[in-house]
Formats: C-alpha cells, structure tokens, sequence
C-alpha cells in the first residue's frame, strides 16, 4: 500500500507543479505581478486565513515560492486575480498595471488556460515517451485458447465466459484490451464471435450497453483471458495454509463440481463464502481430497497463477510512429472522460461510482513499475486538463467562461459578479471533492 501511494504521490506532486507553471510563465510573460508559487497550501484550504505557515519558503524578486504544510494541490497567486480568497475590498479599486485583471482579454485567456495547456501538451508527451520506449503490449484471440471471461456488463449483453470474440462491426479483433474501447469510443453496434461449445453468436450493442461498459471500466476489464489456475503461494495466515494444500497444487473440483478454469474456481468459492468446502486436488499425478473452510468474501488463501503463460504481443513504434499514436491516445483519453460526465447524469446510480484518492490507490501497482507510472501520469495530466476545462467557476474553466463572454459579446463580466460565482464554485467542487473521496465507503 505506501508503495501504491507513494507511486499516486509523486504522479499528482508532478502534475500540480507543472499545472501551476503553466499559470506562472504566461502571467510573467505579460507582466502580471505574481505573489506565490506554492507546491501544496500553505493554509487550511480552502479557508485563506486559517493556519498560514509554509514548511519552506523563499522570496526571489516579487514572488514567494514555498511547499506548504497542507499536502493537497498547489497554488499561483497572481495579482488582480479575482477569486473568492481576494480581498473584497480590491474589487471597487481601479486595477493597477502589474494586476492581471487590467490585461487584455487575450492575455488574460492564455494565463488561466496555461495550466490546461501544459496538463494536455504533457499528457501527449508522456504517452510519446512510453510508447517510444516500452511500445504497447497487444493480446491477440489467438494467443487465448480457452477463450474470454466475461464481467457482468458483459454477461448482461448475452457474452459467457469461454466465449471467442473475433469481430466487432465486421473488423476483425486485433487485440481483447481494446474490445471495450472500439465498443464506446468508435459505436460497435455488433459484437460476432463463437461460444465455448462452437455456436456462433452476434450480439447486439446499443448505448445503454456502451453505458454500463463506461461505468465499470475503472473496477472491470469488461473481458480478459480465461486461464487455468494452480497455487502460485498461501497466505500463512489464511484458511488454506491449514490444510493440505501445497504450492503447485491445482484445484479442479469444489465440492464434486469441477473448476477447471479460474473463474469456475471462483465463481464456487463465493458461493460458499462462510462455509467449510470439500477439494478436489490434482498434485502432480496424484488426486488428493482434503477441506478448507472460506471466508465471508469467498477466499481461502491460496493465490493462483496461471498453467500455461500468457503470451502478449510487444507492439514497437519509431519516434514519430510513437508521437502519432500518443496524440490518438491521448485524445481517446480525453473523448472518454466526456463520456464519463454524460454516463454520470445518464446512467442510472452512475454517480455511485465517482472516485477520489482511494480509488486512484487501488489503481497505482503494488510494485514500483515506471511504465505503468508514467501511464497512469500521462492519464491523470490529460484528466486533469479535461476537468479544469470545464465552465465551472473557480475553475480554470469558469474563467475562461467568463473571459470568452466578454470577448463575443465585447461586454466585460464585473469583477463582483466573477467574485460571488467563484465563491458558489467553491462550494460545488467542494461537494464534488467530499462525496469522491467516500469512495472508499462505497467500494
């Protein structure tokens, strides 16, 4: 777990600083006074007044740069920036030359959306980079020959587990990691393949599918490789270090009913969660019969590996190959996270499945590995871009709202107007932001 969070840690530490950069170089480049740059808060946010003191701090010039003692975020403080921690009583003043409210409306666009600029330019650089040095790992059909298991969303669209999907509209299936993909992003309306008994199927796809695909894609890989299980370890600990259970041992039958794959394993084991359950075990040549109790969510203690190794494609992509492909994922990336919005107001309890730090966590490997890092980076930078774009004020995307009225309509938004929007912003992110980080109560 520190591993976990240490790896989500540094990913956000990065993003922050870089984000409020993005802010910080247009707001010089155009003169605008700018009084912190701070790395985390250096008060109780989001109250300005509360707790101030910085773990370090240094005045270069005009502006203090410090780390602040409330590791969440990060902040640039421009002058003549009107938020809701401003002092009120700079609204009635003429703005000052230095102040960024007294810029060109031009000017001002480019400073509130330079930290949208650098998320998104960094975002598509760090996609580059891991596909120029790792390349993308493919799972062709052929490579699984025990077919696909299938999650609930589906199983609810009429796939079963040991299912071969070969085809979506007609094109052929490259690789099964992006069967969910091609179905949301490029709106498959067919899926065509082959059930485990040599039936061909071909299944419908509506958008109420695409839905429920969309809201599980964080938790669920929607289909993955169907594989046949042995004991890769016990958990010293557990209900199956008491029994005669050993490292290599393959377990093909729970109370009489056969678990040849993985998923019939499982699927035995929650079914007789809090129950005591007679094995049936292939040790070697041997059978052996013995018992193990389950725990209440349907575990023994015996980790699987899989018989036969997985064999993945490495996909190699040239330096321009990888830029090309990293400007496709990224904006794949940002396509999805529109989607996400739309599923959210759509989709029936879809809202139940926001997450926030836990659920970034959980996403972070378990081990220290830099290309899942920089991908998780990659997709957090390009998020984060998407989110403060939005009009929502107090976000970069509320002021740019404002910003953009003004240069249509060539009327400017009072500054006691962007003030009290700014203030009624506060206070829906910040909602946003409690009910997200519940997650973990609702996991």
């Amino acid at each position: 777990m520190f591993i976990k969070i240490a790896q989500l840690f540094l990913s956000l530490t990065i993003l922050v600083t870089l984000h409020e950069f993005g802010h910080f170089w247009f707001a010089k480049r155009f003169k605008c006074r700018v009084d912190k740059f701070y790395l985390f808060f250096d008060f109780l946010f989001p109250f300005a007044n509360i707790m101030n003191f910085a773990l370090i701090k240094k005045k270069i010039g005009d502006t203090e740069y410090g780390i602040g003692w409330f590791p969440f975020g990060g902040y640039v403080q421009i002058a003549g920036m009107v938020d809701e921690q401003m002092d009120k009583t700079m609204i009635d003043k003429p703005a000052e030359p230095w102040e960024l409210r007294s810029k060109p409306a031009w000017q001002r666009l480019l400073v509130m959306m330079g930290g949208i600029i650098v998320n998104f330019v960094l975002g598509i650089l760090i996609f580059w980079m891991v596909l120029f040095v790792w390349g993308k790992d493919t799972l062709p059909i052929t490579n699984i020959p025990y077919g696909l298991i299938v999650d609930s969303s589906a199983y609810e669209m009429g796939l079963r587990n040991g299912d071969f999907v070969t085809s979506l509209d007609g094109a052929p299936v490259r690789s099964i990691n992006r069967i969910p993909l091609e179905i949301i992003m490029n709106g498959v309306s067919t899926i065509e393949g082959v059930h485990a008994d040599g039936k061909k199927f071909s299944l419908p796809v509506n958008d109420e599918d695409r839905s429920k695909i969309l809201k599980r894609i964080k938790k669920s890989s929607f289909v993955s490789a169907r594989w046949i299980p042995k004991v890769e370890s016990l958990d010293s600990t557990s209900f199956a270090a008491n029994a005669d259970i050993k490292k290599d041992d393959r377990i093909i039958a729970v109370n009489n009913i056969p678990t040849h794959f993985i998923d019939e394993l499982q699927f035995e084991l929650i079914k007789n969660k809090s129950k005591k359950v007679n094995l049936t075990i292939l040790r070697g040549n041997d059978t052996v019969k013995t018992s193990s109790q389950v725990s209440d969510i349907g575990i023994m203690g015996a980790n699987q590996t899989s018989v036969t190794e997985i064999n993945l494609e490495k996909q190699k992509f040239g330096i321009g190959e990888a830029f090309v492909q990293g400007i496709k994922d990224g904006m794949e990336q940002i396509v999805m996270q529109a989607k996400q919005i739309v599923v959210i107001f759509t989709v029936k309890e879809a809202h139940k499945k926001v997450g926030g730090f836990y659920t970034m966590v959980q996403q972070m490997n378990a081990t220290w590995n830099w290309q899942s890092f920089w991908l998780f980076t990659g997709f957090l930078s390009l998020a984060l871009a998407f989110m403060n774009f939005l009009p929502i004020p107090m976000l970069d995307g509320g002021y740019i709202m404002f910003i953009l009225w003004e240069m249509v309509t060539g009327k400017k938004v009072s500054d006691k107007v962007i003030y009290y929007a700014n203030n009624v912003g506060l206070f829906l992110v910040l909602g946003l932001m409690v009910w997200a980080n519940t997650d973990w109560l609702r996991d």
